[in-house]
């Protein structure tokens, strides 16, 4: 072949191949991402994400799909906040609580008396993932809300004091059950029921829903009144993962949100009284705290849950009490 035919032809070869491969990210609009739950697959607290996963699937053909691993047997729920900052699974069902040792700030969620819809508009949640993403993190939508925590026991109180209990905590309600006189010990849900059979605690601190799902009312004699926080749960992504997505691929995503926090509203509306008579019903007696003792209780479980993120988190802790709870 004439040399300059040849030229031009490998010329026009190179044009080429460079055309194509600055196409294929364009034509690679499909990605498929990896999820995990902090929760058992099929329990109360893993199914409004899996109904969020089958919906994705069913609807992202071409553009998302999530490829779901299971809960904690596929990474344990305290190690799950690890693996989306370092990429190794995409996004988790889970809590802030759950992934603190990633990022404290976010606790800050639990402590909110502002609305989750009213922190959306106002651009809390912007700012909160600013904070969530520099350490790998970013919240997406939240898949749990309405619902307030309790103190469960297998001994009798009449007044706001824990003191000589044993108590199962998270890190939302460290400071609080401290504060109240609890040895407080951390304890993964999936070793909570052994705990309590063995005399290793003497009651946790959980939301009024989901007892049922992991067998606890059978180990459980009371329920203290009142509630206090509320509950948060969410998916969150890895941050990297967040970032690598195409365009098209957040809109598809985001499109999503509404739906999924609209699957909240019966928690607070219809599954919350539904476990109140049932919890009645499996023999768990309720405590109702006087008056002085329930305002107590509530006031010291707000100045618990923010002294910890002010020392937590001292560069943006009165911030964001500022924004959460004016």
């Amino acid at each position: 072949m004439n040399p300059l035919r040849l030229s031009r032809r490998l010329a026009g070869l190179s044009a080429l191949a460079t055309a194509l491969t600055m196409a294929l990210p364009a034509m690679a609009q499909e990605v498929t991402l990896r999820a995990v739950n902090a929760f058992q697959e099929g329990t109360y607290y893993a199914r409004n994400f899996e109904r969020f996963v089958k919906k994705v699937n069913e609807e992202g053909k071409g553009v998302v799909q999530i490829n779901y691993l299971g809960g904690p047997k596929a990474i344990p729920t305290m190690e799950q906040g690890s693996a989306l900052r370092n990429g190794v699974v995409d996004l988790s069902n889970t809590t802030t609580s759950f992934v603190a040792s990633v990022s404290p700030e976010s606790l800050a969620v639990n402590y909110a008396t502002v609305s989750w819809a009213e922190m959306r508009k106002n651009g809390t949640v912007d700012f909160l993932n600013k904070l969530m993403m520099e350490k790998g993190l970013y919240y997406f939508a939240r898949t749990g809300d309405g619902v307030p925590y309790h103190i469960y026991l297998n001994k009798k109180i009449d007044k706001a004091d824990l003191s000589g209990l044993k108590i199962r905590i998270a890190p939302i309600y460290r400071e609080f059950f401290t504060k109240l006189g609890a040895s407080v010990m951390q304890v993964a849900p999936g070793e909570v029921f052994t705990a309590l059979d063995r005399g290793v605690v003497d009651g946790y601190g959980w939301p009024l829903l989901g007892i049922f799902d992991l067998g606890w009312h059978e180990k459980t004699k009371y329920r203290v009144d009142p509630g206090f926080y509320n509950i948060e749960l969410g998916i969150i992504f890895s941050a990297k993962s967040w970032n690598a997505l195409t365009a098209a691929q957040r809109e598809f995503l985001n499109k999503q949100v509404a739906w999924v926090e609209a699957q909240n509203a019966d928690m607070a509306t219809k599954d919350g009284p539904a476990d109140l008579k049932r919890q009645a019903d499996a023999g768990i007696q309720t405590i109702k705290l006087p008056d002085a003792e329930a305002k107590k209780l509530l006031t010291l479980s707000q100045e618990a849950g923010w002294a910890g993120i002010l020392a937590t988190s001292p560069q943006h802790g009165a911030r964001l009490r500022q924004l959460m709870a004016p």
